[in-house]
């Protein structure tokens, strides 16, 4: 490693976003040929630092140096100049446009547009690494794998020989992330160099030749991956030890508390997102819901907790005594009024989860006023609360009285998570609770559920990542397409059951 020229040197590079020190005179050099892991908690300046190499931000202080020579990259096309690529974690493509002419869109090639040329040298790229892109299809007819896969030959195409990749796996099932490794395996086998950003250990170990670590945004260090393994990184990302397994304690006096039976919801334009889905929700345990992005899990949540029309179906809350209540037609506050405390994580946390305007405690009373006091009468406990939050979670704010919208999303999550769990609910629903938490943060929130899970509470936990619905949840819900694929044990069964089911090849099964 020592003897190879790197491919890129970053040297004392800084940058400051206001107050907030993104990147702190940060040495980092990347080689050809290799996978790079860059490592690190929610703002420590992974994307940031990437973001100066591909040409979105430009640094306050030092130097980018390519095959040894200083350059001065101002934007993505003086990037693309020197041969750097970013695909981001939010796709660029223009939706009623084709494959081939959102790869070729804002170039300036030659003469007319060869669209039938163009189609070629995709096709050549696709052959060369292992793509499966077909150049003729519209981007609104794709999955989110295939709009990636576009994502990534577009910079091939535009002769890029160093692709970074900003959390590239967060929405793929393990069958996707597999080929995506196959192929990102082969474009180094041809010389080309990638950096990972990522928060998850098991895939940096799987793919990455090298790690380099951040933290806070200094450059803490980098090691091959062989000779390191998660519980290092953590501890070197952290600055401290982390446990790094998830308990799962058995689950305590499981009895029914919803049922949901035949659940159909359609969205405003007719589109069915919930198809004919039945199954139970017991306290004292986590219940998962595993499924591709967008295959209802957010439907099905919102029309629990009486966010959502429901076209047919029940469901039905039974509480302690046994008694039973039809919770379809209500609204929110009904819900809550007949002492079912659903609790949401939403998936968009300021659009519904908190007012952005507000500040901490402010944010507290939105939940706590329902306890029956009067709205203004106490400000004593949402204050109190929101210290208590703070506290536990360590919630990174100047203040309690800052506005919640100034906070990064990673803390807004915290805040949101707290806020719903110490409504004491009888039922938590949480979806995509962790979704851009560090490693850290996540596990705080997983031991949260966990507290609550112990208490009696039942909780839903939908999650993107498999392998933590695998080691936290008893029981998974798996959908797709808005049915049910099955349900299985968390304990007994495996990642590539699970991902079989949600990709539709796995058909119904019931184990739980």
């Amino acid at each position: 490693m020592e003897n190879r020229k790197p491919s890129v040197s970053m040297r004392g590079i800084s940058k400051t976003f206001g107050t907030i020190h993104a990147n702190t005179n940060v040495d980092l050099d990347i080689y050809p040929g290799e996978i790079l892991a860059l490592l690190g908690e929610n703002g420590s300046g992974k994307t940031t630092l990437m973001n100066m190499l591909s040409g979105i931000y430009y640094p306050d202080e030092g130097q980018i140096f390519i095959n040894g020579k200083e350059v001065a990259i101002g934007s993505p096309k003086d990037a693309f100049s020197y041969g750097i690529g970013m695909i981001h974690q939010h796709f660029k493509l223009v939706d009623v446009l084709t494959a081939a002419e959102n790869i070729v869109l804002g170039l300036n090639e030659p003469g007319r547009l060869d669209l039938e040329a163009a189609s070629k040298k995709i096709k050549a790229i696709c052959d060369a690494y292992g793509f499966d892109v077909d150049p003729k299809q519209k981007i609104y007819n794709m999955s989110v794998s295939q709009k990636q896969t576009v994502e990534i030959v577009k910079v091939l195409y535009r002769g890029a020989n160093i692709l970074i990749l900003d959390e590239p796996t967060a929405v793929l099932t393990p069958q996707e992330t597999d080929k995506l490794f196959s192929v990102l395996r082969n474009m180094r086998a041809d010389g080309k160099t990638i950096v990972i950003i990522t928060h998850k250990m098991h895939e940096v170990e799987a793919l990455s030749d090298r790690v380099a670590v951040l933290r806070h945004g200094e450059y803490i260090g980098d090691m091959p991956t062989k000779d390191t393994n998660a519980q290092e990184m953590t501890n070197m990302m952290v600055g401290h030890t982390v446990a790094l397994n998830i308990e799962r304690p058995e689950p305590v006096n499981p009895e029914n508390r919803i049922l949901i039976q035949n659940l159909t919801v359609k969205s405003s334009d007719g589109v069915t997102k919930v198809d004919n889905v039945s199954f139970e929700i017991r306290s004292g345990e986590i219940l998962g819901i595993a499924g591709i992005s967008g295959s209802g899990q957010k439907e099905l949540l919102e029309s629990i907790a009486g966010l959502q029309k429901v076209e047919k179906g029940h469901i039905t809350y039974i509480n302690e005594d046994g008694e039973r209540a039809e919770l379809i037609g209500k609204d929110p506050l009904d819900i809550a009024s007949m002492g079912i405390a659903l609790s949401f994580v939403p998936e968009d946390r300021l659009g519904m989860g908190l007012v952005g305007n507000m500040d901490l405690p402010d944010n507290m009373m939105l939940r706590s006023y329902r306890n029956g006091r009067g709205f203004f009468t106490d400000r004593k406990t949402p204050r109190k609360l929101a210290q208590r939050v703070v506290e536990k979670l360590e919630v990174k704010a100047p203040g309690l009285s800052v506005p919640v919208r100034r906070l990064s999303g990673g803390n807004v999550q915290k805040i949101l998570v707290g806020r719903e769990i110490a409504s004491a609910p009888k039922v938590l629903l949480t979806a995509y609770a962790v979704r851009g938490l560090d490693i850290n943060s996540s596990h705080m929130i997983y031991g949260l559920l966990n507290e609550q899970k112990q208490k009696g509470v039942a909780v839903v936990y939908v999650g993107e990542d498999l392998d933590v619905l695998l080691e936290l949840c008893d029981r998974i819900v798996v959908l797709c397409d808005g049915k049910l694929s099955g349900i299985v044990d968390g304990r007994k069964t495996d990642k590539h059951e699970v991902g079989m089911m949600m990709t539709k090849l796995g058909g119904e099964k019931q184990n739980g």
